[in-house]
């Protein structure tokens, strides 16, 4: 472990710090990994690469050192179709190992790090075994499929000691930053109300499928994990599981952990006091889909009011923007989203504020994946952009917002308790069941 530590800070110095490290390509990178020995590499494995798992480790592997060893998925499909693409990456295949059973993936002792990306019901469980392996570990969002995995996960961090970062990727992205940076300053006046939406007009509502025989090469039974056990249909399979409460959140937590992220962040704020929500699959009340097609939420803070909305099959959001954030001030409006950001001046206000358009100028996986590693290195898990504390503060306050939904009711939250103040409420909700032999991890 030393010689890594060894190796890691001269990576640092090699690479003259994350900015400097994202704007070279590959080649150049090819260039500092033949300076570097084999017994110093940072070693990864990815579980469940299909989608953002994918994406990610071809961020991870930009930076100088990171070395790829093992892949895992439920899809004999997938690994095949993922180890073929290697070469492409200036990888050898040969020398990276494959499996259907993260357990075995983590089983390995050169493996360092692990990037989960597998569908949300899993985050918790994988998590916690990779914390108890010693591994580091990049968790993709939402982090918990409810409030108490959020917290279970939490603690397996503390108690292993490990860096874990969640894939909000937004974090990393300087306009971002720079948008709450304005906010602090107070030009914008008052802010009463903070709008939030997301419209996925790229994507419509799933049609209906019959169930049928499990794909050949997929082992099923795995991919279902504590989820109730079902026929296979390949509407809750791949990508449009998140339709599916079994085992995700749809665009509330989807989306959600990302927006709803950065209003809370510029308004510095914690809690709300109370949730409400309402919505429905309106645009195709035939879809076999569970997660609501259409949705408004609306929290209550102290001093103001934060609205959730999102739609699929629409494209045309508020502002004329898919998706983004808007801080509605006395004095302007700041509208952020993942292009950039800009102040709308309010006519009525005697002190106006305006800022023409600034758009995103960086690549916010590739920063972050930096900072995660950046991290490893330095073993100081407050420099993360977004830690494991983080990650679960807003997939709760997401999980709010779909519990609100689900009841029916409108619902308070006990800050120092840590749950709603109607204990029916929490006996339903606040843990997801557990099935197959699988149970919540105690730590």
């Amino acid at each position: 472990m030393q010689s890594r530590k060894k190796f890691l800070y001269r990576a640092s110095a090699l690479t003259a710090g994350t900015i400097l490290a994202s704007s070279f390509g590959k080649e150049v990178f090819a260039i500092f990994r033949n300076r570097i020995a084999p017994s110093d590499q940072l070693n990864v494995g990815v579980i469940g690469i299909n989608g953002m798992g994918w994406s990610d480790l071809k961020a991870i592997l930009k930076i100088p050192g990171v070395n790829l060893v093992a892949l895992c998925d439920v899809d004999q499909n997938v690994l095949n179709k993922r180890m073929g693409e290697l070469a492409a990456m200036n990888v050898d295949a040969s020398k990276v190992k494959t499996f259907n059973d993260h357990r075995q993936l983590l089983d390995m002792k050169e493996v360092d790090a692990v990037i989960i990306g597998t569908p949300d019901h899993w985050h918790c469980l994988q998590m916690v075994d990779a914390c108890q392996a010693g591994k580091d570990v990049y968790v993709e969002k939402p982090v918990g499929n409810s409030i108490e995995e959020c917290n279970i996960m939490i603690a397996a961090q503390k108690k292993y000691s490990r860096v874990v970062q969640a894939g909000q990727w937004q974090r990393s992205q300087q306009h971002f930053k720079d948008a709450v940076d304005f906010i602090g300053t107070g030009q914008l006046g008052n802010i009463r109300t903070v709008r939030v939406w997301c419209y996925v007009g790229w994507k419509k509502p799933i049609p209906f499928v019959a169930d049928s025989a499990v794909p050949a090469g997929v082992d099923y039974k795995r991919w279902l994990g504590p989820a109730t056990m079902r026929p296979f249909n390949a509407n809750r399979f791949h990508f449009t599981f998140r339709w599916f409460w079994d085992y995700a959140g749809g665009l509330m937590t989807d989306w959600g952990v990302h927006l709803l992220d950065y209003a809370l962040i510029g308004m510095n704020a914690t809690v709300p006091k109370s949730i409400s929500a309402l919505g429905g699959n309106f645009a195709d009340p035939l879809s076999p889909q569970e997660t609501p097609d259409t949705m408004s939420a609306l929290y209550q803070f102290d001093k103001f009011n934060l609205q959730w909305e999102h739609t699929i099959g629409i494209e045309g959001g508020m502002n004329k923007t898919p998706h983004g954030i808007a801080f509605v001030g006395d004095n302007g409006t700041l509208e952020l989203d993942r292009s950039g950001w800009e102040v709308m001046e309010e006519p009525k206000s005697e002190k106006k504020a305006k800022v023409e358009r600034r758009k995103s100028v960086d690549n916010g996986l590739d920063k972050h994946m930096e900072n995660f590693v950046s991290v490893i290195r330095s073993r100081n898990t407050d420099e993360l952009k977004c830690s494991i504390q983080d990650a679960s503060h807003i997939a709760v306050l997401s999980q709010m917002g779909n519990i609100a939904f689900r009841s029916g009711q409108k619902l308070n939250w006990n800050k120092e308790k840590g749950r709603f103040t109607d204990e029916g409420i929490n006996k339903k909700y606040l843990a997801a069941p557990y099935h197959n032999g699988y149970k919540l991890p105690k730590v």
